[in-house]
């Protein structure tokens, strides 16, 4: 994602907005992404996340240094594990982790129907590569809410340890399969890095594929495709 911005040949004013809405969109994404996790441990019954300060709207309480910095290079990341203890979770231990992983997900996809439910009502207007600074940043601001909070829900429902979508899918499928998938968890991560790596530098594109077709669909069903084009690009 920086990469690209980097070598984009934007003039420079371009770059810098962009830049500081991609900042600025990690920072919002990540922290409701992470806030709702704890909130909803402690609604289940585990008060772990909550001592440890972590039900806050502080992006420092829940930035992870290496997945901010995959969200900048490669567009897509996740931020700091909320601490849970699921024995202390109401509601069978599975099922009951299945809603907290969840509700980081939705989190970001509710947030990012909220901002595209106000686009399309609100007589707003955005000029981009104009005269005006303000209307540029205001609509690359929206325009990089709306994207990286669809990318961190689509990207962390992926079935693979430790995203989100492992620990849904282990909580809610038929036991036989739940167990099969809990087996992989072990090589979850050096999984993720491979499909990364394949993704950016060798242009394989497994994640591309995957995640490209669902964060242009779910962009278009927000917004619209008047929207979609004008704020995305797509």
């Amino acid at each position: 994602m920086l990469f690209q911005l980097l070598n984009s040949g934007l003039p420079v004013r371009d770059r810098a907005i962009l830049f500081l809405t991609m900042v600025l969109g990690i920072l919002v994404a990540i922290t409701i992404h992470e806030f709702s996790h704890a909130l909803t441990a402690s609604y289940l019954g585990d008060g772990t996340a909550k001592r440890l300060g972590r039900i806050s709207l502080n992006p420092l309480r829940h930035l992870d240094p290496l997945g901010t910095v995959f969200l900048l290079l490669a567009g897509f990341g996740w931020g700091k594990p909320v601490p849970v203890d699921v024995y202390n979770l109401r509601g069978g231990m599975a099922k009951a982790m299945a809603k907290v992983s969840f509700a980081g997900p939705l989190s970001n996809l509710v947030l990012a129907a909220i901002i595209a439910i106000g686009v399309r009502l609100l007589p707003v207007r955005f000029v981009f590569n104009g005269p005006d600074v303000l209307d540029e940043f205001l609509g690359s601001l929206i325009g990089t809410l709306v994207t990286i909070n669809i990318i961190l829900a689509v990207f962390n429902m992926l079935p693979i340890a430790p995203m989100d979508g492992f620990k849904v899918a282990v909580g809610i499928l038929p036991r036989d399969l739940a167990i099969s998938l809990a087996r992989t968890e072990q090589y979850g991560m050096a999984i993720l890095m491979l499909l990364v790596v394949a993704d950016q530098f060798f242009g394989i594109g497994f994640l591309g594929w995957i995640l490209g077709p669902l964060v242009h669909g779910v962009s278009k069903l927000l917004l619209g495709a008047y929207w979609s084009w004008l704020l995305l690009g797509f």
